[in-house]
C-alpha cells in the first residue's frame, strides 16, 4: 500500500499569520507523482491559476506559499487528487477542476468548506459517483435523507444526473421498486406535429437526457431489460395523471415548463415508499410568454415544509466545460441588464 502524503515538512509560521503561509507536502510513490503534475504540470499550474497561490516541486516535494486560506485550499485540492491516484482512478482536467471547486467550498459565498475526505457519495455498481462542487455534495445528502427534493439552477450542474445515479443506487439495492423519469414535452422553438413519427418517436427526443444518464449508471442491454420489465418507467409528464406513484423513485426534469396545475398534479401522485426528485432551470422557461412556471410558484408555496429538501445550484457549480460556466454567467448578466431596463422603463426613470 503507498504511504500517505507525508506533512513532516509543513512550515512552523503560526497559523494567525494570514498575509502569508508556506506548506510543504511529500509524496513518496514517484510513479503516481507525474499524473498528480499533468503533462508539463499542467494541473499544478491551474491549481496556482485559480488559486493564486505559487507551488514549487522538487524530487517528491511540493512546496505551497500563498496566503494562509488559499494555501490550505491548495493543499485539500493536492491531497484529494493524490487519494484518486492510490485509489487507482484517473486524475485529469475535470477532476482538479472538481478538487479545486470543492477545496474552495463555497467560502467566499459564507458556506462552510467540507472536508473532502468525508464527501458523500452515491454508489452504484458501476462504481461510486462523487460531488464536483460543495453545492452537489449538499444534494447528494438531501437525496439520500429527504422524501422530495428541489434541485434548482443552472444547466450543466449536474441535478438530473445525480437525480438519475440515486435512483438507480436505490433500485439496484432494493429499496425501491421502480424509477419513473418524466420530462414536459414542451416546444422550444420547434412544434410536436412537425415531428415525424408516432407519439412515442415524437416525445422521445425530449427525454433523451434521460436515457443518456441512464446508460452512464446501467449497462445498455440492462436498461432495456428494466425497461421491459416496467422497472424503469420513463415517459412525458402528461402520462402520470390519475396515477399513484408506490414504491418507486420518481424524478420531474425540466420542471421550469411544467404550469401550476402540471406541477401540483405530479407531486400529489406520490405515494407510499416513494420519492421524488423535481429539477430545473428558472431561467430556460419555454412556457407561452404570460404563463408562470410551475417550478417557481411550487418554490414559493412549498418553501419550509417538512420533509421538502431545496438544492439551489449557481454559476460556479457548473461542472462540465470551463467555458460553460463562463457562457451560463454571460447569458446571467445580460438577463440581469435587461430586467433593470425594463424596471427603469416601467418606472418612467
Amino acid at each position: 500500500m503507498t504511504a500517505p502524503p507525508s506533512l513532516a515538512l509543513r512550515a512552523t509560521e503560526p497559523r494567525s499569520a494570514i498575509e502569508h503561509r508556506s506548506v510543504t507536502l511529500q509524496f513518496d510513490d514517484n510513479v503516481l507523482l507525474p499524473m498528480l503534475h499533468g503533462e508539463h504540470d499542467r494541473h499544478l499550474a491551474r491549481i496556482e491559476q485559480v488559486l493564486g497561490v505559487r507551488l514549487s516541486s522538487r524530487g517528491n516535494r511540493i512546496a505551497i506559499t500563498g496566503g494562509a486560506e488559499r494555501t490550505e485550499m491548495a493543499e485539500a485540492a493536492l491531497l484529494a487528487l493524490w487519494k484518486r491516484l492510490e485509489q487507482g482512478q484517473h486524475v485529469g482536467t475535470a477532476e482538479v477542476e472538481a478538487a479545486l471547486r470543492l477545496a474552495e467550498g463555497g467560502a467566499e459565498q459564507g458556506e462552510p468548506r467540507l472536508p473532502l475526505a468525508d464527501l458523500p457519495a452515491i454508489r452504484t455498481r458501476k462504481g461510486a459517483i462523487a460531488p464536483r462542487s460543495a453545492a452537489q455534495a449538499s444534494y447528494i445528502e438531501m437525496l439520500a435523507r429527504r422524501e422530495m427534493v428541489f434541485g434548482v439552477g443552472p444547466a450543466g450542474t449536474g441535478k438530473t444526473y445525480l437525480a438519475v445515479a440515486q435512483g438507480v443506487a436505490l433500485l439496484q439495492t432494493g429499496r425501491v421498486d421502480r424509477i419513473v423519469l418524466s420530462r414536459p414535452a414542451v416546444e422550444a422553438g420547434e412544434r410536436l406535429g412537425f415531428l415525424p413519427g408516432d407519439m412515442k418517436e415524437k416525445v422521445d427526443p425530449y427525454l433523451r437526457p434521460l436515457y443518456d444518464a441512464l446508460h452512464d449508471m446501467l449497462p445498455a442491454e440492462q436498461v432495456a431489460k428494466r425497461i421491459e420489465r416496467g422497472e424503469i418507467e420513463i415517459a412525458p409528464l402528461a402520462f402520470m395523471r390519475g396515477r399513484t406513484l408506490a414504491h418507486c423513485y420518481a424524478i420531474l426534469d425540466e420542471a421550469q415548463n411544467t404550469t401550476a396545475a402540471q406541477m401540483k398534479m405530479f407531486l400529489t401522485r406520490m405515494g407510499e415508499g416513494s420519492r421524488m426528485v423535481v429539477t430545473g432551470d428558472p431561467t430556460q422557461v419555454d412556457l407561452p410568454p404570460g404563463q408562470p412556471s410551475g417550478l417557481a410558484e411550487a418554490l414559493r408555496i412549498l418553501e419550509g415544509v417538512e420533509g421538502i429538501g431545496v438544492a439551489r445550484f449557481a454559476e460556479r457549480d457548473v461542472v462540465r466545460h470551463p467555458l460553460v460556466a463562463r457562457i451560463v454567467a454571460a447569458y446571467g448578466r445580460a438577463d440581469e441588464q435587461s430586467r433593470a431596463k425594463k424596471e427603469r422603463y416601467g418606472t418612467g426613470k
